[in-house]
């Protein structure tokens, strides 16, 4: 038990982060810092507050790994190997696995320490600064919270440092129905939105208001969709197999409208300050001059090295070489391919700008654009497509006397982190700094880390699943996000134009439980992939819409561009290997499209499955046999646990999924 809700120093807690305090160097060592001193000043509860943040866009160990989040997603392609899609083969950990509270109980360590001094007026500095900073660590650990609930489901609720004491532990980690974990975040989210200042000290760099509201967001869509969709099974509350034991007082319908409510009430604060105010789109070919100038803010608003001035972008995160704070994303952009590349399916959900199909009469698309290679196929199209998509031709960087290097097609071939894995390489957040592009260490191009687009898109499908139509708020948003995108913003037309059975060949979010869902909330799901395209989104969202069901026993096969039979089979032959055991590209006879995780075919799963395959149990994290371990009434049957397992998980370690009814 001590190893999964540990009690963490003082000094542990606060290392990091405290150097970001003006006053820093007035205050006294740390080694002689303790609770009754430290939590007595504003500076204090503001150091504290920004070491808790834990976004995970911005926080692995390259400082920004935000691009690649959505690979192995019908969105984007490694193409290695990944236990998610091969059923069996991800297994249940020997520790605790993901089943992480440190954060948290970080978090409630800063409440019992600061409330009752906030409560009794005894924190000096600015009161509204004070109050903001209060405001911070309730956004914290929401979002902590989110992170695990998204994993786990049902989780417990626990709001204080607990003490190290058997007992006391072992009940508190007895795990309530995820409703009421869902409905205890939003209420943190809550006091949040009332102590936050719209515009806080240090910028976007720190949370807001906005912020806190765009998160109550984000949960409520989140847990209303995840109920609508995983309704009556093992992953809802009184569900068939629901592992736990009491689901009394749930209601379906009262819970999903509730988080449907919220979700519309929370986006529309935040949505509502976009209209008017979303980047500006030029449309360009590139983003930047070659005096890295921006010459389109839409583009450079995902890669730019000052973000603040972006109205749209609510938070980022600010990289400094200086300070030692730098990422490599951007030699992976510049350089390569990143190990990533959008899937075929993806590149055809993008509409034409007459705001058809590509398959659709009089769309104006010609398949044989693909035999004329990636510059073609995207041709004409959603806006979105062809800035985000680094192309044969376009600027990988400039040098310092502004020569540029010019992108090949040839980054389709090389080792599995920096190759183009389809063909069609992401070039979203990508700068053209030939500094960052040639240093490891040197990129400083700002890390997002809210954006308030995803609010426009969030009332969207909110208000759509609670009424079953597209209001004149809605209708809005999504014109202006169309328009933006130089698409025709009347998305009746592309309604009118959409064939499901089309969509369904390249998006699993044409399919909610197995069945398809109408065109209407698919076009909103549409609009939401297009626009959150390389923003960490997809995998989410796929599970909480339930869209994988249909992988049960049919394969999905993902694609990348065509090679066979196109202008780049003649050009590339000399680099092509079409081998079982060393190949480099997928054989002809498989198919005329890149199979990004069959260009390898010996001991590869995968290609012997052809393609992915899945099984329910992995719309939940299974949590490890430690947790059981140190929580048993019985040592010998840890089915006697007061934390029981995800349904379709084992009690025992190295064990794969079973079946999910």
């Amino acid at each position: 038990m001590k190893n999964y809700i540990q009690y963490l120093t003082i000094g542990a807690l606060l290392m990091g982060s405290l150097t970001s305090c003006n006053d820093f160097l007035d205050r006294e060592p740390l080694d002689k810092v303790t609770p009754e001193k430290f939590f007595s000043a504003e500076a204090d509860l503001a150091a504290y507050a920004i070491n808790n943040y834990r976004f995970v866009t911005v926080d692995d160990k390259y400082g920004i790994n935000l691009f690649g989040k959505d690979n192995d997603t019908d969105n984007q392609a490694s193409g290695t190997s990944n236990s998610f899609w091969i059923p069996g083969e991800k297994k249940v950990a020997a520790d605790r696995g993901e089943w992480k509270w440190e954060d948290i109980r970080s978090c409630n360590y800063f409440f019992d320490q600061v409330l009752p001094r906030y409560e009794e007026g005894a924190i000096t500095g600015n009161q509204d600064n004070v109050k903001h900073y209060i405001g911070e660590m309730y956004v914290n650990r929401a979002y902590s919270y989110f992170q695990l609930f998204t994993k786990f489901g049902d989780l417990p609720i626990v709001t204080t440092a607990l003490p190290d004491i058997q007992g006391e532990l072992v009940e508190a980690s007895k795990r309530q129905p995820r409703h009421k974990v869902a409905r205890f975040i939003i209420e943190d989210l809550k006091k949040a939105e009332d102590m936050l200042l719209n515009n806080p000290p240090g910028g976007k760099n720190r949370i807001s208001k906005n912020v806190a509201y765009l998160l109550h967001a984000r949960v409520a869509l989140y847990e209303a969709t995840w109920e609508k969709y995983h309704r009556g099974t093992a992953f809802v509350p009184g569900g068939s197999g629901w592992p736990g034991k009491d689901a009394q007082g749930y209601d379906a319908d009262v819970e999903i409208n509730y988080f449907l409510d919220e979700a519309i009430a929370a986006s529309k604060f935040v949505a509502d300050q976009m209209v008017g105010n979303l980047a500006e789109n030029t449309d360009t070919p590139e983003g930047m001059n070659a005096s890295l100038v921006s010459i389109n803010p839409y583009y450079t608003m995902f890669c730019d090295e000052n973000m603040e001035g972006y109205k749209e972008i609510l938070m980022w995160k600010k990289f400094d070489e200086s300070l030692g704070v730098t990422s490599n994303l951007q030699m992976e952009l510049c350089r390569n391919g990143g190990g990533s590349g959008w899937t075929r399916g993806m590149v055809n959900s993008f509409l034409m700008r007459n705001g058809l199909p590509v398959y659709a009469s009089g769309s104006g698309y010609n398949p044989d654009w693909e035999k004329e290679g990636v510059v073609a196929t995207v041709q004409n199209r959603d806006s979105r497509l062809g800035i985000f998509t680094k192309k044969p031709g376009d600027v990988n960087y400039y040098g310092d006397d502004g020569t540029p290097s010019i992108c090949q097609i040839s980054l389709i071939f090389g080792d599995a982190g920096s190759l183009a894995t389809t063909g069609y390489i992401v070039k979203k957040g990508k700068h053209y700094s030939t500094h960052m592009a040639n240093d490891h260490s040197a990129g400083t191009s700002g890390g997002i880390v809210f954006r308030g687009a995803e609010a426009m898109l969030i009332y969207m499908e909110a208000s759509y699943e609670k009424n079953g139509t597209v209001d004149g708020t809605a209708d809005g948003y999504w014109r202006a996000l169309r328009t933006r995108a130089k698409v025709d913003p009347d998305y009746n037309k592309t309604i009118a134009a959409t064939n499901m059975l089309e969509e369904a060949k390249g998006d699993f979010a044409a399919y909610s439980h197995g069945t398809m869902i109408d065109p209407t909330l698919y076009n909103i799901r549409r609009e939401r992939r297009n626009e959150l395209c390389a923003e960490a989104f997809r995998w989410d969202d796929l599970k909480r819409w339930r869209a994988l069901d249909q992988f049960k026993t049919t394969p999905y096969r993902t694609e990348g561009m065509r090679y066979w039979g196109s202008v780049y089979e003649e050009q590339l032959k000399d680099l092509c290997i079409v081998n079982p055991s060393t190949g480099n590209m997928s054989s002809p006879e498989s198919s005329v499209y890149i199979l990004p995780y069959e260009k390898i075919l010996e001991n590869n799963t995968i290609a012997k499955q052809k393609g992915f395959l899945f099984t329910p149990a992995h719309y939940l994290e299974p949590i490890g046999v430690a947790v059981f371990r140190q929580t048993a009434s019985d040592p010998n049957d840890f089915t006697s646990s007061s934390v029981y397992q995800n349904p379709g998980w084992k009690y025992e370690a190295s064990t794969g999924a079973v079946s999910v009814e």
